[in-house]
């Protein structure tokens, strides 16, 4: 590879980190190389030096240096071949909508979206096995992201016309997203809207957001509930207006109602403990409306996981 490059970040690598942001896009790029690199300002983000922890935002631009020649990765007719059928039956059984240009996946809980540190199992690696042509040119990609733990619906463009259009939806806020939480106590109002700006938490423990008037980007939720339990716990229709990192689930801690299982911003009080209820967290992508590459829309709704189900069982409520 020769040439300086300038590549956008786009939606679905808003808020990687530098290092993953080229693990991904230059998986045969050694790290001690790209530590030199950036040691040497010969990579820059927007113009300006860059650090490998640095958070990228969608829109901004990075500087790709030549890289010299690289050795050629297998095609992905050839990374089929790693995934274990496990892995592809798996992800296949996912697919709740396809069409030529978009699949739509319902996110198991607890499967990551894009590989980090650790993270060897993760949907980008696992899409490979939805190509339906050998000798496809291109293969499916990434338009935005859901946590690690929280399921549901999750886009994915079929080809490079797809990603474009689908990631514009995005950027513009041209869709609607409903997600369903199971709470812990009953927000007060019932419903209404949480408008509280959010930023990274300073320190080294991991990634976690917080409140913070001064320094947070806008951050508004709108909420409904739908059903509550003598004040112990209410299942939320949640619509984000805003896109934040874990934005659902800072706003919900911060109305004093964490979201069920999320010990990350509820501490001990996200778990209801002697109940025989599931730990994890309970947070549903539960339906998306966007506009489709080819014109029209699309309107997706994805089943509740097992844990959310047999919760709603447990109180009595009729989700499905």
């Amino acid at each position: 590879m020769s040439g300086v490059q300038t590549i956008t970040v786009e939606q679905a690598e808003d808020d990687t980190r530098l290092d993953r942001w080229f693990k991904r896009r230059f998986p045969e790029l050694k790290h001690g190389r790209l530590e030199k690199l950036l040691r040497t300002g010969q990579i820059r983000v927007d113009g300006k030096r860059a650090k490998a922890a640095q958070r990228l935002e969608k829109g901004q631009v990075v500087r790709v240096p030549p890289l010299g020649e690289q050795p050629d990765l297998p095609p992905d007719v050839d990374r089929r071949q790693q995934i274990s059928p496990a892995d592809a039956a798996m992800i296949r059984g996912c697919v709740i909508h396809k069409d030529d240009d978009v699949i739509i996946l319902n996110k198991p809980p607890g499967l990551a979206v894009q590989g980090g540190t650790g993270t060897t199992k993760h949907v980008d690696g696992l899409l490979p096995a939805l190509m339906d042509d050998p000798d496809a040119d291109e293969r499916p990609k990434l338009v935005h992201r859901l946590d690690r733990d929280t399921s549901g619906v999750l886009v994915i463009a079929r080809n490079t016309f797809a990603a474009t259009a689908l990631t514009a939806a995005f950027r513009s806020r041209d869709t609607q997203k409903i997600y369903w939480a199971v709470v812990v106590g009953t927000p007060k109002p019932a419903e209404g809207k949480v408008s509280a700006p959010i930023t990274k938490a300073p320190g080294k423990a991991g990634e976690r957001m917080e409140v913070d008037e001064d320094w947070g980007k806008p951050s508004v939720t709108v909420y409904r509930t739908l059903e509550s339990v003598a004040g112990k716990a209410a299942w939320l229709e949640m619509e984000p207006l805003t896109g934040r990192t874990h934005q659902l689930r800072v706003h919900a801690a911060h109305m004093g109602t964490p979201i069920l299982g999320d010990g990350k911003y509820g501490g001990a009080e996200a778990h209801m403990m002697g109940h025989g209820i599931s730990r994890k967290l309970h947070l549903h992508a539960r339906s998306l409306t966007i506009p489709h590459p080819r014109g029209g829309s699309l309107q997706i709704t994805a089943e509740l996981p097992e844990h959310m189900r047999e919760t709603f069982g447990f109180f009595g409520w009729e989700g499905e």
